[in-house]
């Protein structure tokens, strides 16, 4: 079933990629360009006529076949054509064969240095601007190449694109290849539009590029994995030899039956023990065991091994006398750190600390580009959110007070990430005595253990009562809280570094100290406005569980793409007032 659904998901990206580009074409379809029919323009004057119309609109062009110069006030125009009229007004050099079938109009300043070309094939004239200025290759052309290079690599590290490439099969390839091709694509009309070039760049050279670029792509991608993976068939890999004793016998059976070490050829297994009750089987699996005891050194030194991976208890004393014997006859080794590397979604790898070297262990790590990536969205979110905030005030703050006199903002205790206090900020949708009235509503609670408060009918909420046939009347406040507005105020917060823009919910002091240590977890990072928790059903949660779990997720698989993923959906929750108290 993994496996159909993958194989959809790639048919689907694979559609969804092709229909960007064709919207791109029609995008520069749209964008104001230059093309024009031909015409008869035989003088002097009526050359110079129709240049003036081609300037201020498009016009139709038609050149004899000879050569044209002129001279003009500002500037020269060129005009080469392909025959041999014999014409006694043509002047320069005239072209045949090659030009047959197209005439060039070459603008040219007083200097004689090139600033335009406009090819002029059959039917049609399509500019082709700044291929030449001051005699130089500077054309748009050539700008745009070197930024779809760029796009294309910048995509490489930061969406990490090449991830698991030799592991992904033909079809998710493909899905993979246009996925990216249609991100460069859409990102180099961005530039064009940006750098006012897009009028002037031929759409169907920019819908080719999209062909051939997924192409050559999707071919190089495919030769390339062909190649690396014959390699590793070819025996074109490290040697290494597992060094292990009987008792962790068991433990490396299982660990070669369920991991994958496709980058060694394993040479075999050597047990640096003897058992005199056992005997040594030939092979384990499809790996022979190689020597057994006092062998095992003599063995190393004279077979084909380029590394060694030590599979012993960890508090072995005979790991430093192997380390040392190997290291000095060049061999790489590898230690096994710890017996339990199967922790969920744990994240390891080895660091210095000072002058120890150690094994660092995360719930999730991250690059600090990653961090900085993250930071600098916060950055522009609050300063776009802090705005919208001040809008929200001089309209919202008359209705609040005219409601409900008191501040129009309200400041609580948050606990942030791994247990900093902050103070949240929001607009006040509650009456001034909402906290001390929370104890009596206790009972009345939708999560059952108290790790959140949630309420059918909150009485705190300004302008919210039951009338008396039991029907529900809405305030000011709950339409605050629906349109999540009273959110708002804690962009000051993401300004701040406090919080994030997407993150876990921050809880109150009273429901952080009934935590549990798993639920701790869900602290590892920065608390956000918006979250899994908040797209995925809101108040509509009421098992706690499921909403740390949710966390866990989002901590475990964080990724820049996942967190607009999350902002995206977000809009669509508050548009829709799904899960809103």
């Amino acid at each position: 079933m993994n496996g159909k659904k993958k194989t959809m998901r790639a048919v689907i990206e694979i559609i969804i990629a092709v229909l960007v580009i064709i919207a791109v074409y029609f995008i520069i379809r749209g964008m104001d360009r230059h093309d024009v029919c031909i015409r008869q323009a035989a003088t002097e004057n009526e050359m110079q006529r129709v240049w003036k119309e081609f300037q201020e609109k498009p016009v139709s062009i038609k050149l004899h076949k000879k050569t044209w110069k002129f001279a003009h006030p500002v500037q020269t125009y060129l005009f080469i054509g392909t025959d041999k009229s014999g014409n006694e007004d043509a002047e320069g050099e005239e072209y045949h064969g090659s030009m047959a079938d197209a005439l060039m109009l070459v603008v040219v300043d007083e200097e004689e240095k090139a600033y335009g070309i406009l090819q002029l094939n059959r039917d049609t004239i399509t500019e082709v601007p700044m291929l030449l200025q001051d005699g130089s290759a500077n054309s748009v052309y050539g700008n745009l190449s070197i930024v779809l290079i760029l796009i294309g690599v910048c995509m490489m590290f930061f969406l990490n694109t090449c991830k698991n490439v030799l592991k992904r099969g033909f079809l998710i390839e493909l899905a993979a290849t246009m996925r990216q091709v249609s991100m460069v694509i859409l990102f180099a009309v961005l530039y064009l539009f940006f750098v006012k070039n897009a009028g002037d760049f031929s759409r169907i050279t920019l819908f080719l590029t999209a062909i051939f670029y997924a192409i050559i792509s999707y071919g190089t991608r495919i030769l390339w994995k062909r190649h690396v993976l014959r390699n590793l068939r070819l025996g074109r890999k490290n040697s290494i030899v597992i060094l292990t004793d009987w008792a962790n016998l068991p433990q490396v059976r299982e660990d070669i039956q369920h991991h994958s070490y496709e980058l060694f050829q394993i040479r075999g297994i050597a047990v640096i023990d003897v058992n005199e009750k056992k005997t040594l089987p030939e092979k384990l699996g499809d790996i022979p065991f190689v020597a057994e005891g006092e062998s095992v050194m003599d063995y190393l030194c004279h077979a084909w091994v380029d590394e060694v991976f030590i599979d012993l208890q960890p508090n072995d004393p005979r790991i430093d006398r192997w380390i040392d014997q190997l290291t000095e006859m060049g061999v790489t080794v590898h230690l096994k750190l710890a017996n339990r590397m199967e922790l969920a979604a744990n994240k390891q790898f080895v660091e210095k600390l000072g002058r120890y070297t150690v094994l660092t262990t995360s719930i999730r790590t991250v690059s600090t580009w990653e961090l900085f990536l993250k930071r600098l969205m916060d950055i522009l979110g609050g300063i776009v959110g802090c705005i919208l905030t001040a809008i929200l005030f001089l309209i919202l703050a008359p209705m609040i007070y005219h409601e409900s006199p008191g501040p129009i903002f309200f400041g609580q205790t948050r606990i942030g990430k791994n247990g900093k206090k902050f103070t949240c900020y929001k607009f006040r949708s509650m009456y001034l005595d909402a906290e001390e009235r929370k104890a009596a509503l206790a009972a009345e609670n939708r999560v059952s253990d108290g790790m959140m408060f949630k309420l059918d009918f909150d009485p705190r909420i300004i302008g919210s009562r039951r009338l008396p046939d039991g029907t529900i009347k809405k305030g000011l406040g709950n339409k605050i809280r629906d349109w999540s507005i009273d959110e708002f105020p804690q962009f000051w917060n993401v300004l701040k570094g406090d919080m994030s823009l997407v993150g876990t919910r921050p809880p109150t002091e009273d429901e952080w100290v009934k935590y549990e240590l798993h639920h701790r977890s869900r602290l590892a990072i920065k608390p956000g406005i918006t979250g899994m928790w908040q797209v995925s059903g809101r108040s509509e949660i009421t098992d706690f569980e499921q909403v740390v779990a949710l966390d866990r997720s989002y901590i475990a698989n964080w990724s820049l793409g996942l967190d607009v993923k999350i902002l995206c959906k977000t809009v669509g929750v508050v548009l829709r007032h799904e899960g809103a108290m």
